[in-house]
């Protein structure tokens, strides 16, 4: 990655190549996209669950990227997550678990490392000993403003004006309802 850009889309990896509206797609065999003649083929819901399985892998490495450029080392991309979650609010640990759908042990792990860190401040509450609320620290709030900035500037590099707006819109509301409906479906069955 260049020291003088950031998240510069111009460096991603050589495994990629421009699809339709000069958008970058997966090259490989098992794209729901066909190589040869550019028809899309019917897309099943364990490829979708594989593409946002690797997206969500590409974009950790994003987080990752930026982390080293900040200079950053005892930051994870899940503890910058964590981060970007809590935001300017404080919190409790279960309201952040809600927010972030994390599993509880990692959680507890991450923030332990956070307040280690002086990225967080964690407070016991006074009426329940075992419950704390949570809110960033200074540095907590630099390295949040850090990644928002990184992150605005990636979208900047990659939106090219209002339909790129439209489609992330339907992609996020497509991928909220299959979330609620997998929810649903693993809750109370097919």
């Amino acid at each position: 990655m260049n020291d003088d850009s950031v998240l510069n889309p111009s460096d991603l990896n050589d495994d990629l190549r421009i699809g339709n509206r000069g958008r970058a797609v997966q090259a490989d065999p098992g794209h729901a996209q066909d190589l040869e003649f550019g028809d899309l083929r019917q897309i099943t819901y364990f490829e979708l669950a594989r593409l946002m399985e690797r997206a969500s892998r590409r974009f950790s490495g994003l987080i990752r990227a930026e982390l080293t450029k900040l200079r950053v080392d005892d930051v994870g991309p899940a503890q910058a997550m964590i981060l970007l979650a809590i935001g300017d609010s404080e919190l409790s640990v279960a309201e952040l678990l809600e927010r972030g759908h994390y599993v509880g042990s990692n959680v507890s792990y991450y923030l332990k490392q956070l307040v280690d860190g002086d990225y967080i401040d964690r407070v016991a509450s006074q009426r329940d000993k075992r419950s704390a609320r949570i809110k960033l620290t200074e540095k907590g709030r630099q390295l949040r403003a850090n990644l928002r900035d990184a992150a605005t500037a990636y979208e900047r590099a990659v939106k090219r004006g209002d339909q790129d707006q439209r489609m992330l819109e339907t992609a996020f509301q497509t991928l909220h309802e299959l979330e609620l409906a997998w929810a649903n479906a693993s809750r109370f069955g097919v």
